[in-house]
């Protein structure tokens, strides 16, 4: 299972390998601070939503799984991404709402950000990621935690090199997005050359 959490971390980083959740990705990575706390934010949203979503698609919408009431040919897969949008909104409402309550202050610093995660193909991702490759509850669990580990580390990483390359000598041309693009690049290179850790 360790190898399944270092894969998801590392080899399988939903933004830095797959490109999921670029916009979010870009636009809090400006301070450490707030990078951090969406980071943590989405560890929470993916830990919960991917098995949760996980025994959704297994005891609702897979085929068979209505057979205890007479209904064993009902197959509703075709309604996992509705589902699994559902689930990641009541999450995303949950989060919110406790942010707003317990961390006032950070949640004005993630402002839209924050309902914004709803929509982030990351999360919708990891859920996805989690059907195709048909997970266990266990393994969904794990998955789902590595990812969200994993996109914030990335996140917290841009926003630590943004925050000291707002002192560099950048050429005119690539201030602002234009280093950011190239940093998360050679980022995404770093993070492809760990995906030997998690080789046997």
């Amino acid at each position: 299972m360790s190898e399944l959490f270092l894969r998801a971390v590392f080899a399988d980083n939903l933004i830095l390998s797959f490109f999921l959740g670029v916009c979010t990705f870009l636009a809090v990575s400006k301070s450490v601070e707030t990078a951090l706390g969406l980071g943590l934010a989405i560890i929470v949203v993916m830990t919960v939503t991917v098995p949760l979503n996980q025994l959704i698609l297994r005891h609702l919408l897979a085929e068979g799984a209505w057979g205890w009431a007479g209904l064993g040919d009902v197959d509703l897969t075709y309604l996992r991404l509705i589902a699994f949008i559902g689930v990641i909104a009541a999450m995303v409402q949950v989060l919110e709402m406790a942010l707003d309550r317990y961390a006032p202050g950070l949640y004005r610093s993630l402002g839209i950000y924050l309902p914004l995660i709803t929509v982030n193909c990351a999360i919708l991702g990891g859920s996805l990621f989690m059907a195709e490759r048909a997970y266990t509850l266990k393994e969904s669990a794990i998955f789902g935690f590595g990812s969200g580990v994993g996109w914030a580390l990335a996140i917290a990483a841009l926003a630590a090199i943004r925050e000291r390359l707002a002192y560099a000598d950048v050429p005119a041309g690539l201030r602002g997005l234009g280093i950011t693009f190239v940093v998360t690049g050679l980022m995404s290179m770093g993070f492809t050359a760990f995906g030997g850790i998690a080789s046997p």
